[in-house]
């Protein structure tokens, strides 16, 4: 690992990006194959329709942590996003070069993780229109869905390599589907909706052990599907006008995706029945196609499912945009390997690192779905937010002089109730430990390898 050529004939990131295209690539990440595949689950969670509580809690966890996205972001508009916020929050010559490396070794298992849960459920639902990919090849070892998986990482990445305009151009045009998918859900719904189904079993609110850790697992996937509200802070080098249009993009994201979501869950628990959504069967598969099929009919649901495809495809796309960012920010640092800040020469992106992204992602698609997301979200919270909520707050400490074109409303309560209910979800369910564990093996290999590089090269803490 070596500085990277600094040499200011070299290509660079230009701003191009307005509001519009902001929130475009935010509700594309948020809406991705998420809310499709965990709708049940988060049912099966509660055990009933108080599970919209999880789903209120979620979008809750998201307006006071995207509160503390958009102040960094606006303050601090560069590609990485959260790289560059930790390295200067702790220090760009100090504990801030652990920790920011630190962040980027998290996310070389985190965003492919994210990455791969899209294209798992995309392949688990053009396994519902196709039957024949649950089979099997090489001798029955690997699945025809793990193979579309990955399949679909080498088609984004084949999309991506391109100018952020034309990209930019592609993200409405997703989204537009994304948004088609998730109407057509709701309309249907509401048209053969069942108000007596919406009401929640006896002794569903007793505050026991039990609610809470149905509540902890049920907001855990709901936090799960709000999370990419941040995507425009990784293209912060992109963006126009940032210190205006980052935190509008990040909360107009959230309180647009909330009401979708809300209305969504409210649709399904009005026409599919409590014990269908709790066992396993067709209706914890494939929900909304379900659904269709109950209210519009058999090529309704067809139709669906191909739209749950191509909103999770749009998901993935945004995804791997915005997570090739940040290698190549932190190695213009000098903070990581030099290949990654290498930027194509015609089109002005991070060629190395998108490609690199693609290909540990599509390694990933060959994993279990759930052992994805129960990790993905384990070791994001552990080793990413909790250090950015601590951080806003000890950035206001340190340096109260720092231009903050956007100042979080209601100061420090946003961070501090993020933080309480991020812990909360993390250590309300019997699975934590499992979790907890993946967490902190990332961060230990990190951190020595963090630490053997800098007594290498004399830096923090081994700096004469």
């Amino acid at each position: 690992m070596s500085t990277a050529n600094t040499d200011t004939k070299a290509p660079t990131l230009q701003r191009r990006l307005g509001l519009g295209s902001a929130i475009s690539l935010n509700v594309m990440n948020m809406i991705g194959v998420g809310p499709f595949i965990t709708l049940p689950l988060v049912v099966a969670a509660m055990g009933g329709s108080q599970a919209v509580l999880g789903w209120l809690l979620g979008a809750g966890l998201a307006i006071c942590d995207g509160m503390v996205w958009a102040e960094l972001g606006a303050a601090m508009p560069e590609a990485g996003g959260s790289y560059a916020f930790l390295r200067e929050i702790y220090g760009r010559d100090g504990a801030g070069r652990w920790i920011s490396f630190l962040y980027i070794w998290q996310l070389g298992f985190s965003a492919p993780l994210s990455i791969a849960s899209g294209c798992i459920g995309l392949a688990q639902y053009a396994a519902y229109l196709w039957p024949q990919l649950n089979g099997a090849v090489f001798g029955g070892h690997v699945s025809l869905v793990s193979l579309v998986a990955a399949g679909t990482c080498a088609l984004s990445v084949v999309l991506l390599y391109r100018n952020l305009t034309v990209i930019a151009r592609m993200a409405w045009i997703m989204t537009g589907g994304v948004l088609l998918t998730i109407v057509a859900v709701i309309v249907a719904g509401a048209t053969h909706f069942h108000p007596a189904m919406l009401a929640a079993p006896h002794g569903a609110f007793t505050l026991n052990a039990g609610f809470f850790e149905g509540l902890g697992a049920a907001t855990l996937l709901a936090t799960y599907d709000y999370w990419g509200y941040y995507t425009i802070c990784f293209l912060g080098g992109e963006v126009r006008d940032p210190g205006r249009t980052i935190p509008r993009a990040v909360l107009w994201s959230i309180a647009l995706v909330a009401v979708l979501y809300l209305s969504m869950q409210v649709s399904v628990l009005g026409v599919i029945p409590i014990h269908e959504l709790t066992q396993a069967g067709e209706a914890q598969f494939a929900v909304v196609a379900v659904l269709m099929q109950r209210t519009l009919g058999v090529t309704a649901a067809r139709v669906v499912a191909l739209m749950v495809i191509w909103t999770a495809f749009a998901s993935v796309f945004s995804l791997l945009l915005g997570y090739s960012r940040v290698p190549y920010a932190a190695a213009l640092d000098g903070n990581y390997f030099r290949a990654f800040a290498r930027v194509h020469l015609r089109h002005r992106f991070p060629n190395v690192s998108l490609v690199t992204m693609g290909v540990v992602s599509a390694v990933f698609c060959f994993f279990d779905l759930a052992a994805v997301i129960a990790a993905l979200v384990a070791i994001r919270i552990l080793l990413e937010f909790i250090m950015q909520q601590i951080g806003v707050i000890v950035l206001r400490v340190k340096r109260p002089e720092m231009p903050r074109p956007f100042r979080m409303w209601l100061y420090p309560w946003p961070p501090l109730l993020a933080l309480a209910g991020f812990l909360f979800i993390v250590f309300s369910r019997k699975a934590a430990s499992r979790e907890l564990l993946d967490a902190v093996v990332v961060g230990l290999s990190g951190s020595l390898i963090y630490f053997v590089r800098a007594y290498r090269r004399k830096e923090w803490p081994f700096a004469g």
